[in-house]
């Protein structure tokens, strides 16, 4: 599998109700109140890091996320 692009990954995580809280360099910090985990990711020349898309999806499933509805 390859890796997604870094800007699709930030918009998945934001459409799941995650919000941005911080971050340093080419780390963001993700949060979102009904889930104990942070979310930090790192962009590595405009790609998602693999283990951080995995990261996420275990995020949706442990937390049956669904992404927010306009």
């Amino acid at each position: 599998m390859a890796n997604g692009t870094f800007v699709d990954l930030i918009q998945l995580v934001e459409e799941l109700g995650f919000r941005e809280i911080g971050g340093r360099g080419s780390h963001r910090v993700f949060t979102r109140a009904d889930v104990t985990e942070l979310v930090n990711l790192q962009v590595e020349k405009g790609d998602a890091k693999l283990y951080q898309v995995r990261q996420i999806v275990r995020l949706i499933r442990r937390y049956n996320l669904k992404l927010e509805e306009d």
